[in-house]
């Protein structure tokens, strides 16, 4: 109250609605003109309109005459757009860029809470808009300007072109008769961005006549945006209670369908799926993902979802596959429905996903070549069948791309059951269709359900071999006695003489020794390949006896030979890694699991006839002083030896070279002109993982 009290109403003015003009009521936005230039001054040549889609095109004068035109400018424009030559044709026909042209947009979609308003009187006049367009400007001229450059290009190209070239060539014709459009083709290609510019190509321009702002028929006009009845009973939507009246001033933002886009068939807006029925969400996910386990369908519908609902509906468009729902293939091929690659009907490409389904529920595996050779279906239909649920693996077949759900199998045994009963029905009707043998019928591995993917990394690898190891310790120890009674028997002089034994000793604080001999699990206890539990006269420390030290040097040189022939170049963290790879494959009791520092790895590289090249790297570098030591193979006994000293020379000078800094370089030092491809391919052999 304090607030309107301080603010008191100092005039009241009536206000009326206008309705001569509804539906004809344009707002034109034009750009920001010169101070100098107003309104008043624009001479409009043409115009014209496309009523269904609200495009409009004007073309106005500009006024030559004005000290801010460039007349050189719109000279130059003129010759650049129609040429030499003057005809009907030609755009500006004075030889001067004396008009333009302004095409519209849409400034807004839903114009229906604007309206023009006229103040007369004491009156307040309100004419509702039918749209909103801006006017930007045209730049059509300088594609005709570019096209009558390509036409004269192409005349200066033809001209010296002999008779004989006129003649018309016998040229061979391939007819070809289009497939029968099915329906969901015929609704992409009607939604597709080609169709919808070729529709608007196709709407006629209605040209307009333009009157002035002081013209009569202006003035005339403008009448029409006084209401021309200010009695009550013409305007009963004024007569409204105050929160309708508020209401019509400020409806709600909601947009209208015909106003928004049409998104993708399989694009969804989970704000637009939450407003639907429990059953159609869970129908349209399951349309779209295909496989998806229970809790991750939970997820997706929201917090608060009642479980067993959930459940409820799902299977009414889902089977339960390995613990995991896979839509059925009734959704995915309606009725009515065939195939868009053979034209096969819908209940044949049912039968034929059912099948691939149900070779899912008995193993994790199936054979592409064995569901077509069952099902006759083309290959394009069955791989579709199969990249719905599986992922293709290289020399195995297709694998089902999700793993065994073992918790929902756990909390549902009611629900797996039910589906065991409905599988086993759709397995009697399979037997019936496709005539299945025994050996289609039982599973490859019985245990497939529970057991999951067998993917192995290289790390899972290693850990592999660790425990293979650590299982085989009995023998280990066995081998290492045997070892030890030889040495006592044919060694006696090492007994006797213990003081003249010498220990290898590794700079710790220089050189840490290797990953391969830190792990627990991979050495079992033992200090370079020896229990520890012996007395110190036991050899420790690298220290092995008999010719234990020259097997070990002869195996850790015969891995470095073969893996710089493989690789030219590698870091010393490459090496070690490529290194306890070589560990893992070994069998238990090797040499070299008596224990490898980096000192002995580095040694050996270098007494194969490696280098070590010191790469310049920015000090910034993230890398580790591992990654930072690279050695490389000198001489290969092969063709590119000399490119590749070359090579390393260059990049023992900078980090980052250039594609022709190499090429110069080697052209220099070897004597011949490479090119790209052959400079390519000395990078490519030479495997520099520095380039």
């Amino acid at each position: 109250m304090a607030n309107e009290e301080d603010d008191p109403i100092i005039q009241e003015i009536d206000v009326f609605l206008a309705r001569s003009l509804l539906e004809k009521l344009y707002l034109f936005q034009y750009p920001i003109r010169p101070a100098s230039m107003t309104y008043d001054d624009v001479t409009h040549l043409s115009a014209k309109i496309k009523p269904k889609q609200q495009k409009v095109e004007l073309e106005m004068a500009i006024d030559t005459l004005n000290p801010n035109y460039c007349r050189s400018k719109g000279e130059q424009i003129a010759l650049n757009v129609d040429g030499t030559c003057t005809d009907e044709t030609s755009t500006y026909s004075s030889k001067l860029m004396d008009k333009q042209t302004f095409c519209s947009s849409q400034a807004a979609s839903n114009v229906s809470r604007y309206a023009a308003a006229i103040y007369k009187k004491g009156e307040l006049h309100l004419t509702p808009l039918h749209g909103i367009l801006q006017l930007r400007p045209s730049f059509t001229y300088l594609d005709k300007a570019d096209a009558k450059h390509r036409e004269r290009e192409a005349a200066n190209e033809g001209g010296d072109s002999s008779q004989d070239e006129a003649e018309d060539d016998v040229k061979q014709i391939t007819v070809r008769f289009s497939r029968p459009e099915t329906e969901q083709a015929r609704q992409r290609r009607v939604q597709s961005y080609e169709f919808l510019q070729k529709r608007q190509a196709e709407e006629h321009w209605v040209h307009l006549h333009y009157y002035g702002l002081k013209d009569s028929r202006s003035e005339h006009e403008r009448q029409y945006l006084f209401s021309q009845g200010h009695g009550l009973a013409e305007n009963t939507e004024l007569i409204k209670s105050p929160s309708e009246y508020l209401m019509m001033l400020m409806p709600p933002s909601v947009e209208e369908e015909n106003d928004k886009p049409m998104a993708p068939s399989n694009v969804l807006s989970m704000a637009q799926l939450r407003t639907l029925p429990l059953a159609d969400q869970i129908k349209i996910l399951m349309k779209n993902v295909k496989v998806m386990p229970f809790a991750n369908l939970l997820s997706l519908l929201g917090s608060g979802t009642d479980a067993t609902a959930v459940l409820r509906c799902v299977q009414q468009v889902a089977l339960l596959v390995q613990g995991n729902w896979v839509v059925k293939s009734d959704v995915l091929y309606p009725k009515d429905t065939s195939s868009p690659h053979s034209g096969v009907p819908a209940e044949v490409l049912c039968r034929g996903r059912d099948f691939v389904m149900w070779k899912f529920t008995q193993d994790r595996w199936v054979v592409r070549k064995e569901v077509a050779a069952v099902t006759k279906l083309c290959p394009e239909d069955v791989k579709d069948f199969l990249e719905h649920m599986s992922v293709a693996r290289i020399n195995k077949g297709w694998e089902f791309m999700l793993p065994y759900d073992e918790d929902f199998v756990k909390k549902h045994p009611d629900i797996v059951q039910r589906q065991q009963m409905l599988w086993m029905g759709i397995q009697a009707k399979l037997e019936k269709v496709y005539n299945l043998l025994k050996e289609h019928l039982t599973p490859k591995k019985q245990e497939a359900q529970s057991a999951h993917p067998l993917l192995v990394s290289g790390e899972q690898r290693v850990n592999m071999a660790k425990a293979k190891v650590k299982q085989n310790y009995g023998q280990l120890e066995k081998e290492f006695q045997k070892q030890k009674a030889e040495m006592k028997s044919n060694d006696t002089s090492a007994k006797t003489d213990v003081a003249n034994v010498r220990i290898k000793e590794e700079p710790v604080s220089v050189e840490e020794p290797m990953d391969t001999s830190a792990h627990e699990a991979l050495n079992n206890g033992l200090v370079n390949g020896l229990h520890t539990a012996q007395g110190s006269m036991d050899p420790v420390n690298g220290h092995l006896p008999g010719g234990c030290i020259d097997r070990v040097a002869q195996e850790l040189k015969a891995f470095v030979s073969s893996t710089f022939k493989k690789q030219f170049v590698l870091t010393l963290s490459e090496l070690k890694r490529l290194f306890n790879l070589h560990l893992a494959s070994l069998p238990p009791g090797h040499t070299l699991f008596s224990g490898i520092s980096d000192k002995m790895l580095q040694d050996m590289v270098l007494d194969t006839g490696c280098k070590q090249i010191l790469v310049p790297f920015p000090p910034q570098t993230a890398a580790s002083p591992d990654e930072l030591k690279v050695y490389a193979l000198w001489e290969a006994g092969d063709t590119y030896d000399q490119h590749r000293q070359v090579l390393l020379e260059i990049f023992s000078k900078n980090y980052r070279v250039r594609r022709n800094v190499i090429q110069n370089q080697l052209s220099q030092e070897c004597g011949e002109d490479l090119n790209k491809q052959e400079v390519d391919r000395v990078l490519k052999v030479s495997f520099c993982p520095l380039w």
